[in-house]
């Protein structure tokens, strides 16, 4: 059906007082989308006149054009290439989609950047070839998932095509026949959005799948003019308010701008909630979206920033190791909020990246750099709280040094949903530019065809996600939860402390349901003195059960050992295996010492900078040394050497330790400095209801923490031990004192 260009499409929609979408609102606000239904409205002619005109003078915007000008036109050489889908993920037909989605997503702006009708000619071209193949497609025969997609494996693809292919078919759909609109609409368009928002057992998810599906629908709704479809996308399926992209908004991210599922798909599902966002509030801006729960989705970009170190996201949970602020999500994401806000250190992450949307938003990255606006970005310690209501747990960032300084990651966050991995109160350390304390992140080769089609590969389940893979409590070699995330999902971490000073930062949690019958409390600080040449992490385990168990508590360093500081057995002539599951069939085991309660120690060497941990507990223990890749016979996961102590028998015990950076060496020159370590040894002491950690460092000097069971403001707290007492009030306090005297 061919519809009249002079059609005005009215939206009548239940408000809240806040100004978005509600169920269960009374009132009905009617408004005018357009008065041509043809124009563009993702970007408006006004724009894109605004951009052609003045583009070229800002550097970046102008490399940025000329980049998907040699892309375009080499695809345009190549002819149009359609294939019937046949491939999973990274195979042929699976790229060749991709390439063209990006490919009608740069034609349409480059009609409009240069006026060179070839372009839309090409972008229409191509989506006739989609009119003539999509109707007649079903369940992909490589189909993923409860849903398979019709181009790609899996739905999500899907989505991901359309909303790319709804922006640029938004750039070029004017310069189109009345006919060839109507096919394409009716033939691609449209049968693309039913089936997405036809299917509400992904439609309705709160996910990072439907928030793609959503985002596709409703971009495509403002395409079309049918508002129906941002209705169902906003909305839900049913049109309740019960799911869809409020819904997803409302749930997904806590009050601070975290994400669920962690930074990783932070970054993937950013994309979709700002570009939505933004098409939103281009043509409703009576919603104000982007002030929807205090400015939530504005918040996320700076989450997602903060939550990166050395241009890499942390991560954790699901996670590829190599993804970072260079990401096309991200670009878009800063793009956008930088043209919100009008925040300058946005900018710095813009220049880093080297790109820019050719979209109102970029232009205005691009001319704002080129007038010198950008401002370092402000990397800083802090708590970014988890669940909607900020309740579940909390992702605690501490930062010394600057951005390449160090920073310490304590993960006590929820669950993640299934993406999620079992590792409640984890840690991760960098120092130095390196990853230090690592996560495995994902066993996960994204579309090498050669690993399964670039899925999730079995270790995944076997290894990657289970505790023993991460920095935390493992309890008689079983997983968090039984390794059930949908258990997991319910039972987040409670913070206890989290606080700043100019030379201690401290984060500190409890987690009660991971075993049955079994609490652990973990505290963390990262601590400058001058007598030490980079800041240090002092950790403080401390578990409590029911009865008598096995508690084993991992270490995954990034490093060549350079010194082993106790009494080990080595496997020379044979290579023994940790356990026979949940993880612990993919650990070799290289050394091993006897059963002490005496503090250990072990050196390795990372980027010309050395690492010791000084490590014990207070129950007897066993340190052992490993690697990861044990019954792994297709080579899928990497070798990364490891570290696990393991009390038996206990009901209770507390683990202590400190990772101390020290020193320089330098290969090129031959020399080395500082390669031993400035603290002697630490020491542990137990009063009533705190703990006390010593540090003893060379020449005499102490630095003592007390940290309290209960860290309510004004309750005292009294420890002793080794002729020393120590009094404070509160969660916490530091001491720095020479030797012999008492600390108040």
């Amino acid at each position: 059906m061919t519809r009249s260009p002079l059609l005005i499409l009215l939206l009548t929609v239940p408000f809240s007082a806040a100004g978005l979408p509600d169920a269960q609102a009374g009132a009905t606000t009617t408004q005018q989308v357009t008065s041509d239904a043809t124009a563009p409205v993702l970007v408006t002619a006004a724009q894109w006149t605004q951009m052609r005109h003045e583009g070229a003078r800002f550097p970046m915007f102008a490399r940025e054009q000329s980049r998907a000008e040699r892309r375009v036109r080499a695809m345009m050489d190549a002819g149009i290439d359609v294939p019937v889908p046949q491939d999973k993920g990274g195979g042929y037909t699976h790229e060749q989609h991709k390439r063209n989605y990006q490919a009608i997503q740069a034609a349409g702006a480059l009609y409009r950047l240069t006026g060179d009708p070839a372009y839309a000619s090409f972008a229409r071209d191509l989506l006739l070839a989609y009119a003539r193949l999509y109707p007649g497609l079903g369940p992909h025969p490589q189909g993923r998932g409860q849903i398979p997609g019709r181009l790609f494996w899996q739905t999500l693809n899907d989505s991901v095509w359309l909303v790319s292919a709804a922006q640029g078919y938004d750039a070029i759909r004017d310069s189109l026949s009345a006919a060839d609109r109507s096919t394409i609409d009716d033939n691609v368009f449209r049968p693309m959005a039913d089936f997405l928002s036809g299917t509400p057992e992904n439609f309705d998810k709160i996910h990072n799948h439907a928030t793609w599906a959503v985002a596709a629908t409703g971009m495509t709704g403002y395409v079309l003019r049918d508002h129906s479809y941002v209705e169902k996308a906003l909305m839900g399926s049913r049109r309740d308010g019960e799911a869809g992209f409020l819904k997803q908004v409302d749930q997904l991210f806590s009050p601070d701008g975290y994400y669920e599922e962690g930074p990783y798909y932070q970054r993937y599902a950013l994309a979709p909630f700002i570009l939505f966002a933004n098409a939103i509030e281009r043509n409703d801006p009576q919603r104000g979206i982007f002030r929807y729960r205090d400015g939530v989705l504005l918040k996320a970009v700076d989450a997602l920033v903060q939550s990166s170190y050395g241009g890499y996201f942390f991560p954790i949970n699901d996670a590829i190791l190599d993804k970072g602020l260079d990401t096309e999500e991200l670009v878009a994401g800063i793009g956008i909020a930088y043209a919100r806000t009008g925040d300058a250190h946005l900018l710095s992450i813009a220049e880093r990246q080297g790109r820019v949307l050719l979209s109102p938003e970029g232009l205005q990255v691009a001319r704002a750099l080129e007038e010198g606006k950008a401002r370092a970005f402000d990397y800083r310690p802090q708590l970014l709280r988890d669940g909607p209501d900020g309740t579940e747990g909390g992702l605690a960032i501490l930062r010394m040094g600057g951005e390449n300084g160090q920073t310490l990651v304590m993960k006590n966050t929820k669950q993640g949903m299934g993406h999620g991995h079992f590792d409640k109160l984890n840690w991760l350390f960098y120092d130095n530019g390196q990853r230090v304390v690592t996560d495995y992140g994902a066993a996960r080769f994204l579309n090498i065809e050669a690993k399964a089609g670039g899925i999730y590969l079995p270790e995944n389940s076997s290894w990657a996600r289970q505790t023993i893979a991460h920095n935390t409590l493992v309890v008689n070699e079983q997983s968090h939860f039984g390794g059930d995330w949908r258990t997991g999902q319910a039972l987040a971490p409670t913070p206890l402390l989290f606080d700043i000073t100019d030379d201690t930062q401290i984060a500190s949690a409890r987690m009660d349901a991971a075993y049955p019958g079994v609490r652990f409390t973990r505290t963390q600080a990262l601590l400058s003195h001058p007598a030490l040449g980079e800041p240090v992490v002092l950790d403080l385990l401390r578990v409590e059960g029911d009865a008598p168990a096995r508690y084993d508590l991992p270490l995954h360093f990034n490093g060549h050992i350079m010194d082993v500081g106790f009494q080990t057995r080595s496997a020379v002539t044979t290579r023994p295996v940790l356990g026979k599951a949940n993880g612990y069939q993919h650990v070799w085991i290289d050394a091993s010492s006897e059963p002490s309660t005496d503090a250990r120690s072990l050196t390795w060497l990372l980027d010309g900078r050395f690492y010791t941990y000084r490590f014990a507990s207070t129950a007897p223990s066993r340190a052992m040394i490993g690697e990861s890749g044990a019954n792994d016979p297709s080579f899928n996961l990497r070798r990364e050497p490891m570290l696990l102590q393991r009390v038996d028998g206990q009901t209770s015990t507390t683990f202590f330790g400190v990772l101390e950076p020290h020193g320089c060496y330098d290969g090129t020159a031959e020399t080395v400095r500082g390669a031993n370590s400035r603290i002697d040894r630490i020491t542990h002491h137990r009063g009533a209801d705190a703990d006390v950690l010593v540090l003893h460092l060379d020449g005499g000097k102490t630095v003592a923490l007390g940290v309290a069971d209960d860290p309510a403001v004004g309750t005292p707290h009294e420890v002793s031990g080794d002729g020393q007492q120590w009094h404070w009030q509160g969660g916490w306090k530091r001491f720095d004192t020479p030797i012999g005297e008492d600390a108040k």
